[in-house]
Order: C-alpha cells, then structure tokens, then sequence
C-alpha cells in the first residue's frame, strides 16, 4: 500500500515512519483515535468540570501534535477554496441547527436508539457549573478554537482522505483517488457519523452528505478542512447568540 508520490522517512526513518509505512491506514486514523482517546478526560471524574477548558487544550493540541508527526505521510492536501468554503460551512452550519428542530418537531429520537448509547438526552446549560464570568467565557473559546481547527483537520483526515477510500478497498486505499465515488463509500460513512454524533444523529446523516458531495466535487481535503472548520465556527456562535444573548436554553443541545 506504498504511495511513491508522498515523502517518507525511509527505513532508516523514525520508529513513526516505519509505522506510517508500514501501515498507511494506521497513519490516517491516528490523529482521530488519539483525539477520541483525549477526549474521554473531559468526562473523567479526576478532572473537575471547571477545568474542560484545560482538557479542550489538551485534546486540541494533542490531535494537532499527531497530524505533524505523520505530516509527510498524508495525501496531498489540494486547495482550500476559501470563499466556496466560507458559504458551503454557512450553509451546512445552518441545516445542522435547523435540520436537528425539525427532527426534534418530528419526534425523532434526540439520543441515537441503540443499546451503545442508552439514557435520555439530557440538556445542560454550562453555566450552571461555570457561571456566567470569564471561566465559562475560557470554556466556550477554547471549546469552539479547538472545534474549529483540530476538529475539521483529523476528521477530514479520517473520513474524507481515509475512509472514503477504505470503503472501497481498504488494503489499495491509497491507489484510490481522493474523491472517488461509490454508493457504499458515501452511505456507510454518513451512517457511521451517527455513532461519533449520538445526540444529533439523525441530522449528521445529511449533512455527512453534504461533506462527501463537496470532496467528490473539488476533490481536495484542505477544501473540506475549511468547511468543516467554518460550519463549526458558525454553528457554536450562532448557539452563544441563541442562549446567551437570546435566551433560548434548547440550544444547548448542540453544545
């Protein structure tokens, strides 16, 4: 699963090109998993709940850290088309908030109903732990600093430059274009998006979509970087907008 076109380490590289090598699918997922692992300190009893900023630093940092480790061992980035970027994570910022009212109108259920994830849905408002000074304030910049950028960089690394191909064929991902297209590809992933978003699973579905759209049509990871990096930002502004300022606590939902 060699790809001549991406700079190596060589075997007399580090023990991380060797691994990279010799497991490109490993190399990939890395980022993702090491963020997945990171993020269960958030949720640790050993970590106080004033400190989740501290643990969005760490995660954020953490996931980066493994992407720059790996840097000469990921597929060619393309180009960010920013301004197409900037309208298209706008747009899907939109249909994320809105689609998940229209969802709960229907009475779809909020938490996905499989045994994985059992429970209700429970809305929490942060303030009520942080209260409305500079601690929440340094909780929720962190929060969307690090939703906006490590978040879009290892996922899309993970979906979009990985699994969209692995679906495919995951011993030759890499002889697989980015932006290849296949139903199976397109459908699986969006429907594992709902396992990585339980409380709003059923509007990840479309918008997973949307994001494979947009890779099959410019074929470019950095591309689908910056849409994700912007449907992040807007959609964690838009919910401080609706809570703090407007005062509508059901936006919490998307916290």
């Amino acid at each position: 699963m060699s790809n001549p076109g991406k700079l190596t380490g060589g075997k007399g590289g580090s023990w991380v090109d060797r691994l990279a090598e010799d497991r490109p699918d490993v190399a990939l997922m890395a980022p993702m998993l090491v963020y997945l692992a990171l993020l269960l300190l958030r949720d640790s009893p050993l970590l106080p709940y004033e400190y989740r900023w501290l643990a969005s630093l760490i995660r954020g940092a953490g996931g980066l850290w493994v992407v720059w480790l790996l840097r000469r061992h990921m597929p060619p980035w393309g180009k960010t088309h920013w301004p197409l970027a900037l309208v298209m994570g706008l747009l899907i910022a939109a249909g994320w908030y809105y689609g998940q009212y229209l969802f709960n109108w229907l009475g779809v259920p909020h938490r996905l109903p499989i045994p994985l994830f059992p429970g209700d849905f429970e809305l929490i408002d942060p303030r009520d732990k942080l209260g409305v000074g500079g601690l929440f304030w340094s909780t929720a910049v962190t929060r969307i600093v690090v939703a906006s950028t490590t978040v879009a960089v290892v996922e899309e690394i993970f979906w979009r430059a990985f699994l969209l191909r692995a679906l495919i064929d995951w011993g030759k991902f890499e002889q697989i274009p980015l932006g290849t297209f296949t139903w199976r590809s397109f459908l699986f992933t969006a429907l594992l998006s709902t396992l990585e978003h339980p409380d709003n699973w059923a509007i990840s579905i479309p918008c997973w979509f949307a994001f494979n759209a947009l890779m099959y049509w410019k074929k470019s990871v950095l591309f689908l970087v910056f849409v994700h990096g912007f449907t992040n930002l807007f959609l964690y502004v838009w919910v401080l907008l609706n809570t703090v300022c407007w005062e509508n606590p059901s936006a919490w939902m998307f916290w």
